[in-house]
């Protein structure tokens, strides 16, 4: 398995195709730690982005832990670790 990360440009195209461009800014370095909310995505958006992440890297991230992810470099850590324990596997 490739040493692939996970990195906010990633983060930025997927949430746009999961929410909508128009629905909210999309992310650039300057809010790593703005949380989600402030950022206008809801729930039910992150939830979708879950999901895109979840086909396109082969990973599983439960409900908990997008819930738990309140920012991009929460989720971003998130999807690395995850990354890197399949790669162990």
């Amino acid at each position: 398995m490739s040493e692939q990360r996970f990195t906010l440009d990633d983060l930025t195209r997927i949430l746009v195709e999961a929410a909508g461009a128009d629905e909210a800014a999309p992310p650039d370095d300057d809010i790593l730690d703005t949380t989600f909310g402030e950022l206008g995505y809801e729930s039910l958006a992150l939830l979708e982005t879950g999901g895109c992440i979840e086909r396109e890297y082969g990973i599983a991230l439960d409900d908990d832990t997008l819930s738990d992810a309140l920012t991009p470099r929460e989720l971003i850590h998130t999807v690395n670790e995850r990354l890197a324990a399949a790669r162990a596997a």
